[in-house]
């Protein structure tokens, strides 16, 4: 089979390699659309020691078999996952493995482009959202008004963390944004005062704007989206002690956060690790309750995916996705890839 290879330089190789085997807990499937996160060009760079590594992470195909122990698939079933990160096939490649606890069912609704845009992003909104900011899940909505700001709302992981922030019943939304702001206003509900602010105006402005936003009510949760920049600064100016703010990457050392403000951060490759002893609600356990929940989403109407854009070639292409996300091309879309279109693939 085929897979990818990314090396800190960003230039992608196509090599050959064995079809892999599942082993216990383990789903392999036939991938039809991978899709494209900013970690896959940023990875190589932060571990450039590395040798060169199968990036991707995204996975939409058909179950080809199982390993020992799976009771919720089966060969020939329509599915999504979330790929291990950092560990061998990916869904960059003609097949890639994924743990059972972190695959869900997709019916014919669901396109496998539409698909590959969630597993990584949604299970990063997730996280954050329910199990770094505590915040009431969808099954049991809050009832009173709950400011939440979300500091990059066109990005991937921000629609998401919106979209699930709603099927909570939590506003106001205040959503920083740029030129994304057109795709996140179809997100909101001003209704009940969510509202977006322009980063581009200045941290001054974004600061102020989201106090004055959120009215008489403090604000003691954000999710930040970008975690670059100086975001996580402007909203730690901004939220009122107590508060939490989780970010996607590490905050530098020596920034100043304000007493009583806590970053937590939030890693999605956390689902993948076994509980801590003693220890019963764990993320591990947490994905594999809320994959298919989002499953059922799909399946029922009330919950979708990010716009995309295929980019032409297969994996082919992929070097060239990767290069305009670094450039900061990517605005309100996801890119994946069909694997079909490969070079020597043949599906």
């Amino acid at each position: 089979m085929k897979e990818a290879f990314v090396d800190k330089t960003g230039t992608v190789a196509i090599r050959d390699a064995e079809v892999p085997v599942p082993q216990p807990g383990q789903v392999l499937i036939r991938v039809v659309v991978s899709g494209t996160n900013p970690k896959d060009w940023k990875m190589p760079r932060w571990r450039a020691d590395a040798p060169p590594f199968h990036q991707g992470d995204d996975i939409a195909g058909y179950v080809e078999s199982v390993g020992e122990g799976v009771v919720g698939f089966r060969k020939g079933d329509k599915v999504a996952a979330f790929h291990e990160m950092m560990s061998p096939h990916g869904s960059y490649g003609e097949y890639a493995i994924a743990w059972e606890h972190t695959t869900f069912h997709l019916t014919s609704k669901t396109s496998f482009e539409e698909a590959a845009t969630i597993p990584l992003a949604a299970m990063t909104a997730a996280l954050g959202l329910f199990q770094r900011l505590s915040l009431p899940l969808p099954w049991n909505p809050t009832s009173e008004p709950l400011p939440l700001v979300i500091y990059g709302g066109a990005t991937a992981v921000g629609a998401f963390a919106i979209k699930f922030a709603t099927l909570s019943n939590i506003h106001p939304l205040i959503v920083v944004a740029g030129k994304g702001a057109s795709f996140v206003e179809d997100l909101i509900d001003r209704s009940k005062g969510d509202t977006i602010i322009d980063y581009r105006e200045g941290d001054e402005a974004v600061r102020a704007k989201i106090k004055t936003a959120a009215g008489s009510k403090p604000i003691h949760h954000a999710y930040d989206a970008v975690s670059e920049h100086g975001s996580y600064l402007n909203l730690s100016a901004a939220l009122t002690a107590p508060a939490t703010i989780t970010t996607v990457f590490r905050t530098k050392d020596g920034d100043e956060i304000p007493d009583g403000i806590k970053i937590a951060r939030t890693m999605v490759g956390s689902v993948h690790m076994d509980p801590a002893p003693g220890k019963t609600i764990e993320d591990r356990e947490f994905g594999a309750a809320f994959f298919p929940f989002i499953g059922r989403g799909l399946a029922q109407g009330w919950f979708s995916g990010h716009p995309y854009e295929v980019r032409p070639g297969g994996l082919n292409g992929l070097e060239g996705a990767l290069r305009d996300l670094e450039a900061g091309k990517a605005s309100a879309v996801k890119y994946v890839v069909r694997i079909a279109e490969t070079d020597g693939v043949s599906q």
